[in-house]
């Protein structure tokens, strides 16, 4: 398996610094605003949320199209709460699948799978992920 790589680079303080943020074609700047308050730029939790979200949607599309239900979508938010600490203590999951004679009972039971299951749940196996999925 390949090994992936990010670079972050920080130049200043904490209050008055900022960064960059790069992977693959992205680069995003970001700043303690950006991060701690509603201010332009990315930060390390939408970054969090952007790869739980992508690997739970992939584990997914896989395990159902193992079942028999290949989906022709899943769209996944990913909600990252980050509270004091700073601590990441929750992670909405919220899924939309649209497959052919998908059951909702079976939805559910592949969408636990994938949460359970995907490698980036797994690394954030310390964090409380709720999960709602749906079909489209």
């Amino acid at each position: 398996m390949p090994v992936r790589n990010a670079e972050a680079v920080w130049t200043g303080t904490l209050r008055e610094g900022q960064g960059v943020m790069k992977f693959g074609t992205f680069a995003g700047p970001y700043t303690r605003a950006s991060r701690f308050e509603e201010a332009e730029g990315t930060n390390p939790e939408e970054l969090i949320g952007a790869a739980h979200a992508g690997c739970f949607s992939m584990f997914l599309a896989s395990l159902l199209t193992k079942a028999g239900t290949p989906p022709q979508t899943v769209t996944t938010t990913a909600k990252v709460h980050l509270g004091d600490g700073p601590t990441i203590h929750t992670i909405e999951l919220d899924t939309t699948v649209a497959a052919p004679n998908l059951t909702d009972a079976a939805l559910q039971e592949h969408a636990l799978a994938a949460k359970l299951g995907c490698p980036v749940s797994k690394a954030l196996a310390g964090v409380d992920v709720r999960l709602t999925a749906r079909l489209a």
